[in-house]
């Protein structure tokens, strides 16, 4: 797929960055136009180093490609930059787009490249809004979407969550790169038009939390929420794998083309995995499965009645990625996830690695505050045989896109690498959290 993505002035605009990469990663051809005022936040050449090939920031500039995409033939002549660009491009994406450039498209404005190839374009064009939560909010801004998608533009909507000013927080913010780039590979007619990096293999990941039964109503369980293990699902799926989900009490969205079986206790969740492992490629192993359950329940309430207290006995639950670990076959690949506290950490996390006889382990330590359980970000370290790749902070669907990465270095032998550092750009059992 050719992806022709306009990048406006905004904090967001580092998130641009992203999406290049992984739509790169994903074998797309990319070329980036940028507005003056993106300058002030991403330069020409961070987006030429990702894509290979030249930004255009006017209409009065040469085009050194000539309106070529990387892996294009160059043409034989010098075409008009906004028109050869947009003529060549399957889908015209702008992330983020401001609230300036919402009202310009709106209008039929076109008084920058970006905007003038808006209005040549023949391509589907789809925007992804970022600004300030009063803006968005605004009824100017609202009427603009709506004349947008009455012309058959596609928005991405902005996510929740802080916002560039201190202490602020709400609607506003650029949805995640991955996102903005599987609603691109979906307008341009499915899943691209190139092979992509992970087709033909099948993964299957666990997510979520198992809750073990102490009567009808009450449940001993954790704090997972599932995000982690489903991002690592969507990123594989986007990637081209036949993705399989164990999902242990999971109440998040779905990805059309992933498959969930739902489980509720670890001895369900064991089940569940042992019937798919055989079959697998790559095991994430992102689920918080219990280490411990009550040795027993009753399937009606507990009453209170004058009680003054209550023992509960605990008794262990099997071990399901050990257990896989020892009947795996040549060729598998198996990441387990650890929820650590504190400096020992990756300590702990090498141990879990040699011990469980695993590929990888990806580290969160849990007494930061910000990440990990039920939190949109986290920030990981890798765990490698012979490295350690540090994540840093970063949105839950960017960290799914470095463990990825991860495990198609793994698959092709490239796991060595002295602790080369995979990563976004900055903006028990398992650690799914």
């Amino acid at each position: 797929m050719r992806l022709l993505l306009g990048v406006t002035g905004g904090i967001a605009a580092y998130k641009a960055v992203e999406l290049v990469r992984l739509a790169t990663k994903a074998g797309h051809s990319v070329r980036v136009v940028q507005t003056p005022a993106s300058l002030e936040f991403v330069g020409k050449a961070t987006f030429e180093g990702i894509t290979g090939a030249p930004v255009l920031t006017t209409e009065w500039e040469r085009d050194p490609a000539r309106g070529a995409y990387p892996g294009d033939p160059e043409p034989s002549h010098s075409a008009i930059s906004h028109l050869e660009l947009v003529r060549r491009a399957d889908v015209y994406t702008i992330a983020p787009a401001s609230a300036n450039t919402l009202a310009k498209l709106a209008a039929g404005m076109a008084d920058n490249l970006l905007t003038s190839a808006a209005l040549a374009s023949p391509a589907p064009l789809l925007v992804a809004p970022a600004m300030n939560n009063h803006m968005w909010d605004n009824a100017a801004t609202q009427a603009n979407l709506e004349t947008l998608r009455s012309r058959g533009v596609t928005i991405v909507p902005p996510d929740t969550g802080d916002l560039a000013s201190k202490g602020e927080a709400g609607i506003g913010r650029l949805a995640e790169p991955a996102a903005i780039l599987a609603a691109i590979e979906k307008l341009a007619g499915g899943d691209g038009f190139v092979p992509r990096s992970l087709d033909g293999l099948r993964v299957l990941v666990t997510a979520g939390g198992t809750r073990e039964p102490i009567d009808s109503v009450r449940f001993v369980g954790n704090r997972s929420s599932g995000r982690m293990g489903f991002a690592l699902a969507d990123e594989c799926a986007r990637r081209g794998a036949t993705v399989t989900v164990v999902a242990a009490n999971v109440s998040l969205p779905r990805h059309d083309a992933v498959e969930y079986v739902d489980v509720q206790t670890a001895a369900e969740l064991d089940e569940a995995c042992r019937a798919a492992f055989a079959g697998a490629d790559v095991l994430l192993m992102a689920a918080a499965v219990a280490d411990f359950r009550p040795a027993s329940s009753i399937d009606d309430k507990i009453k209170k009645d004058g009680r003054e207290g209550m023992s509960l006995e605990l008794e262990p639950t099997t071990d399901v990625l050990a257990a896989l670990s020892e009947s795996r076959r040549p060729g598998q690949v198996l990441v387990g996830f650890a929820a650590e506290h504190g400096d020992v950490a990756v300590q702990n996390a090498r141990g879990k690695l040699e011990r469980k006889k695993l590929d990888a382990v990806v580290v969160n330590d849990i007494s930061r505050k910000g990440i990990g359980f039920d939190t949109p970000d986290n920030e990981v370290t890798i765990v490698l045989a012979g490295a350690e790749r540090p994540v840093p902070r970063a949105s839950k669907a960017e960290v799914a896109a470095a463990i990825v990465d991860v495990i198609e270095d793994l698959r092709a032998g490239r796991h060595t690498d002295g602790g080369r550092q995979l990563a976004p750009p900055q903006g028990g059992k398992g650690a799914g959290t």
